[in-house]
């Protein structure tokens, strides 16, 4: 009965061995895949350098950026017709997916106020300006 009792402790402690260092490492892996602060004000800041490398030559338009927790963008971004529209709608959905993913991660929450686009974009100094 000894030798039962001994042989189920021991499989039960390889067992919650085991167990725990596979959660140690899908908690590793979810790690290096949270999305920081620091993350995604390169991204932006990669995004609104696209932007600005075009200056405004004919026209202006405006894109929404970011994502709250409660749904709609935290802003817009005002940008010159010479960009390539499909380049910066895709840089701008990668931002938007990775804030949401941030939200998700940090539990963020916000004031839940409907950010409404811009009445007027135009052209100011050569940039494009949100004219509200």
């Amino acid at each position: 009965m000894k030798k039962i009792l001994t042989f189920s402790a021991i499989t039960l402690l390889a067992l919650n061995i085991q167990c725990s260092s596979s959660n140690d490492a899908k908690n590793s892996e979810r790690q290096n895949d949270e999305i920081t602060q620091a993350t995604l004000d390169a991204k932006k800041q990669e995004v609104l350098d696209y932007i600005n490398s075009f200056p405004c030559v004919d026209s202006c338009n405006y894109i929404a950026f970011g994502s709250k927790p409660c749904g709609g963008p935290w802003e817009y971004l005002a940008f010159s017709s010479a960009v390539n529209q499909q380049t910066l709608q895709n840089m701008v959905n990668e931002y938007n997916q990775m804030q949401h993913e941030y939200n998700l991660q940090t539990g963020a929450i916000s004031d839940c106020a409907m950010v409404m686009p811009p009445n007027e974009v135009d052209c100011v100094n050569g940039v494009c300006t949100i004219i509200n």
